[in-house]
């Protein structure tokens, strides 16, 4: 692992365990971005009105291999945050309808949701995913429970961003299906952090960044959409593709692919950040960042005394811990200006957390400054 971390572009002085936020990309898939910019930058529009239509249906189509998926379902956005808000504001919500989620999902969408409630007067509805945490069987029962007539939606994450529970979400999917429920499925940490099969996973709708755990640039994310509820989505940006002059095979790519003038070049590095894993044999190299990380989580629970949020199986390579009481706000900062360390330290429902990401290029030296730094600075 340690000669990957020479392969990232990050700041050698700083002991990065924060990879959750907003990833960090190899140099090689870097350059592969830079070059995209200087060949859009060259000719733009041979480049932007000839040539992005097939550039981009090539990248689909790796990414839709990757994925398993139909590469005409998928489209790219700058970010799940964007593509989720797409999805959510297309819902034909009434006053009374639920969508059901639970009490880990990520903040910004909470506040989607709070403002389509406020709009539609629909009710989102929290199921409270308690510690310890049941069987899989257990937790989808105990979340079944708060459906009811009223449910139209499930929005629920495939890896949690706060707590970093993978959640059984297939089955939940498949159970939804069967109550003619619709999912909508926050997935911001999943690729390239555990093995990814759309086609078996079966939602209605599905978003990821890659430029997390892909490890691909800022700004290139994915929204896949079911084919048979795809017309069903209304475009955040009307362009050209709606009633589009020459319509493609796909009207969900007419409405939502073209969106005016932008930098498509973090989409079309996608396929070099699938290449970079793959050539590294990522595979192995997951499976060494799951096993620092469960060692990990072990020597920070054993500084605190606290329990463990969840057994190893329920999370890859981020984890989250309890902390003790404290200043949440004042532990980051010491850990940053102290010890060059950067990692998260949050609130979850009024409980201090520290979420840690193991990437390819963290090794037991980073882990080990952590360990340190808790020893100094957590209250005894």
């Amino acid at each position: 692992m340690r000669k990957l971390k020479e392969l990232f572009l990050l700041d050698p002085e700083i002991t990065f365990l924060n990879h959750g936020s907003f990833g960090a990309t190899p140099r090689p898939v870097f350059k592969v971005y830079q070059d995209w910019q200087r060949e859009l930058e060259m000719q733009p529009v041979e480049f932007l009105f000839r040539r992005e239509s097939d550039l981009l249906a090539n990248t689909r189509q790796s990414l839709a291999t990757f994925i398993n998926c139909v590469a005409n379902d998928i489209v790219f956005f700058s970010n799940t945050t964007t593509a989720l808000n797409m999805v959510i504001r297309s819902l034909d919500l009434q006053p009374g309808d639920e969508v059901l989620t639970t009490n880990h999902e990520y903040g910004a969408m909470y506040r989607a949701w709070n403002f389509i409630s406020a709009k539609t007067g629909a009710h989102l509805i929290q199921a409270h995913i308690r510690f310890p945490l049941p069987s899989d069987d257990g937790l989808i029962e105990s979340f079944w429970d708060s459906v009811t007539p009223r449910t139209r939606v499930i929005f629920i994450s495939h890896i949690t961003s706060e707590t970093a529970l993978i959640l059984p979400v297939k089955e939940i999917c498949h159970r939804a299906r069967q109550a003619g429920i619709i999912t909508i499925i926050d997935a911001a940490h999943t690729i390239g952090q555990i093995p990814l099969d759309l086609t078996d996973l079966d939602p209605d709708f599905y978003a990821s960044n890659c430029h997390k755990w892909l490890c691909a640039p800022k700004g290139s994310a994915f929204l896949y959409a079911r084919k048979g509820i795809q017309s069903m989505l209304e475009p955040l940006v009307v362009s050209w593709g709606y009633d589009a002059v020459e319509p493609r095979a796909s009207t969900f790519l007419d409405h939502h692919e073209w969106q005016g003038t932008r930098d498509i070049s973090a989409f079309l590095s996608v396929p070099a950040a699938i290449q970079f894993q793959q050539d590294h044999d990522w595979e192995a190299v997951i499976k060494q960042c799951h096993t620092l990380a469960v060692e990990t989580r072990q020597r920070i629970n054993a500084i605190t005394g606290l329990p463990e949020i969840s057994p190893s199986d329920r999370f890859a390579q981020m984890f989250s811990s309890f902390l003790p009481e404290l200043d949440a706000d004042q532990l980051k900062h010491d850990l940053y200006q102290q010890y060059k360390i950067e990692v998260p330290i949050i609130r979850w429902n009024g409980q201090p957390l520290i979420r840690v990401s193991i990437q390819g290029y963290n090794d037991k030296n980073d882990t080990n400054k952590l360990i340190e730094a808790l020893e100094h600075l957590l209250p005894t």
